[in-house]
């Protein structure tokens, strides 16, 4: 009886000891678990959707969603009440979509080859790009895919279907400086699909074909590379702790930490709630929901914390 108290002893405490050892290190930076919240969004009369390339978030959390449907450009409340939309005949292809820090809305358009600037209503405030003219100048893009917008208010383009390289402008939209090629190399790209700021100088760069994220600085320096990203269509740095990767390919989420490993994973392939086709853009609002537009699924899907 002694020797199976000592020995039930034992056990306690060696299962105790890992408990204590691994809980605060391995559990502390786990994102939580999500679940999808099905027929949230309130959809006006006629609207229709097309492929979602992008979905952005303000600082009221109201939704900004962009897709090759009608109209392009829609925006929702938090709780998924439309607000209003624009676009029609301006949109030729959507693509990337971005909130600056002043509330303003940048967007890509693949057929124009041009970024616009907007304000929240949908008035136009700023061009890069000539429309409809392709090339690899400081005023012309070839199917620009992503854009970010420094808080100081310097433009970074993702410049990445025809050309393969990151530009970069200054508030008022001048051409400062440009760096990439097409290549597999440090500094290198293959389709340079999403564009993220940290806010802290570096500039995450989703280079898609190469299944990698790099990393640089402002001025185009290369720091490092991430390659447990898979294919990295669609970027978002959630609450400066972890990088959230709508991986188009496998069709999963991933969760990076600021490492570049894989903290945590879900989705896979289908149409249920939860599954994607081809999730193609990605953010994250101020209470942690997190919304992935489907290119091939067409459609918006909104996660929230267990």
């Amino acid at each position: 009886m002694l020797k199976k108290l000592i020995l039930f002893s034992a056990c306690l405490l060696l299962v105790g000891g890992v408990g204590l050892a691994t809980r605060p290190e391995n559990q502390k930076d786990k994102p939580p678990e999500y679940q999808p919240v099905p027929n949230w969004l309130q959809l006006p009369k006629g609207f229709k959707f097309g492929l979602a390339t992008a979905v952005a978030t303000d600082k009221d959390d109201n939704l900004y969603l962009f897709h090759r449907g009608k109209p392009p450009l829609a925006v929702f409340d938090k709780d998924g009440k439309f607000l209003r939309s624009w676009g029609e005949g301006m949109v030729r292809t959507a693509h990337g979509l971005r909130i600056d820090h002043e509330g303003n809305v940048w967007t890509t358009d693949l057929s124009s080859h041009q970024v616009i600037k907007y304000d929240p209503t949908g008035k136009v405030l700023l061009t890069l790009g000539t429309k409809n003219k392709k090339g690899k100048t400081p005023d012309r893009f070839n199917q620009p895919a992503d854009v970010a917008v420094s808080a100081a208010g310097d433009i970074y383009v993702a410049d990445g279907y025809g050309n393969s390289r990151v530009v970069k402008f200054s508030k008022e939209g001048k051409f400062l400086k440009e760096w990439g090629k097409k290549g597999k190399g440090p500094g290198e790209f293959n389709l340079v699909h999403a564009i993220f700021l940290d806010g802290k100088g570096k500039v995450y760069v989703g280079d898609r074909e190469n299944n990698r994220v790099q990393i640089f600085d402002t001025e185009g320096k290369f720091l490092e590379q991430w390659r447990d990203t898979g294919a990295p269509y669609g970027l978002f740095l959630q609450s400066g702790q972890r990088m959230l990767v709508a991986d188009g390919r496998a069709d999963v989420i991933r969760f990076l930490d600021l490492n570049g490993k894989e903290l945590a994973r879900f989705g896979m392939k289908g149409t249920a709630a939860g599954q994607f086709l081809m999730p193609h853009g990605i953010c994250a609002d101020s209470r942690g929901v997190i919304y992935v537009t489907e290119g091939d699924g067409e459609r918006v899907q909104k996660f929230v914390a267990r």
